[in-house]
């Protein structure tokens, strides 16, 4: 069985087997089954929080790291990984790239991809309907975290006699 996802946190090879949906207790659920090669396990997590936390190899993936960029053998995240010089990609054909001028081409690939993501992003963030909602989001979330702490003052116990809340009225 081939790897063909990656935990996003924690790295590891994973291979989807099915989805399914839930019985008993866990009917109307959406569930991924899902087997882990390194331990060699099959587990089952909901699709929600197979979407949130693990994601697809790609084809330019480094093969050693799984693109990650960090020496995933050894355990040592602190250092880069060897077969893409802690860039997580690898040549279009998943060859380690073989000179500092094939480096360069793998960082160009990956600095345009991210500039494209940004131009995305701005260009949502141009449209006005998408700001406004972001502002009310903002201020709906400032409004319940005012609300909640004034919750817990209240709730909490005072620090006069007997624990009563002298509040100076």
């Amino acid at each position: 069985m081939k790897a063909s996802h990656t935990h996003r946190q924690h790295g590891g090879r994973f291979a989807l087997v099915s989805e399914s949906t839930g019985t008993g207790p866990l009917e109307g659920q959406a569930l991924v089954v899902y087997h882990d090669l390194c331990r060699d396990v099959q587990s089952v997590t909901t699709i929600d929080d197979w979407q949130q936390h693990w994601r697809a190899i790609d084809k330019d993936d480094c093969p050693v790291c799984l693109g990650a960029g960090t020496d995933q053998i050894k355990g040592n995240k602190a250092l880069p990984c060897g077969g893409c010089f802690g860039l997580g990609k690898v040549r279009q054909d998943g060859e380690t790239p073989g000179d500092r001028w094939e480096i360069a081409d793998i960082a160009l690939g990956l600095i345009r991809r991210q500039q494209h993501e940004l131009a995305q992003r701005r260009k949502a963030m141009a449209l006005p309907e998408v700001r406004e909602a972001i502002q009310a989001a903002r201020e709906r979330g400032q409004a319940d975290t005012i609300a909640r702490q004034e919750h817990e003052w209240r709730n909490s116990p005072g620090h006069g006699p007997g624990g009563v809340r002298h509040t100076g009225d």
